[in-house]
């Protein structure tokens, strides 16, 4: 089993590589983003630092959600995901190595480009790090809750849209408390119970969200 979880993720990261252009918009998506709300709003510093840990987390949502049409669709419509429904393998499993690959290469940049970004707005280097943090273990939970809209909506007229009514109000909880752990360390409050709650969202995802994608699956490939 974790040979084939390895070459399912290996099979997606090469796929994702040949289509840098795809992850490049994700990427550019973010940081224009986020570029342009300093420009709008004006140089002040203390409305800056207020507001960066909103702007960088509805960001990295955003851009997270963009991404999610190439979770399942390029597979669905060359045949390759029928094929490894009709696999002896765990569909659940599958389902795993696509969304891993699907958060190293549409998460994990915005992680990687969290600090920088955050430093335009003036952030400390504790609240970029808490920032920072927050992201690594909130994206991972985007894109398992990400999955299960994406496979619900494979295959159907508009599901870019309908992704979006189906999972944003599950991304809420996680903007609030990924957001709200910066804003927390910055007053002096400390954020160990919002990164509590962040890893409990994570490991129920973890354990639910591969089932529910598996589920849907199935019955889109029906």
């Amino acid at each position: 089993m974790l040979k084939v979880f390895t070459c399912v993720l290996r099979r997606d990261l090469k796929l994702a590589l040949r289509r840098r252009s795809d992850v490049l918009t994700t990427l550019f998506f973010f940081i224009v983003v986020v570029t342009l709300f300093p420009l709008g709003v004006g140089p002040e510093p203390e409305l800056l630092r207020t507001m960066a840990p909103g702007v960088l987390w509805v960001s990295a949502l955003l851009a997270s959600m963009l991404a999610l049409g190439r979770l399942f669709a390029p597979d669905f419509a060359d045949g390759t995901l029928e094929q490894m429904l009709l696999s002896a393998e765990p569909l659940m499993l599958i389902s795993c190595a696509k969304v891993l690959a699907h958060w190293l290469v549409s998460g994990l940049p915005l992680v990687l480009l969290a600090p920088l970004l955050g430093m335009q707005f003036g952030l400390p280097s504790s609240s970029v790090w808490v920032l920072c943090l927050t992201l690594l273990i909130g994206t991972p939970v985007l894109s398992l809750l990400g999955a299960i809209g994406a496979a619900l909506t494979l295959g159907v007229r508009g599901g870019g849209v309908l992704v979006a009514l189906l999972v944003l109000p599950l991304y809420i909880p996680v903007l609030i408390f990924g957001a709200g752990a910066v804003s927390a360390e910055a007053s002096g409050m400390g954020a160990q119970a919002h990164f509590l709650l962040l890893g409990a969202m994570l490991a129920a995802a973890a354990a639910l969200a591969p089932w529910a994608v598996a589920s849907a699956l199935r019955v889109a490939l029906e």
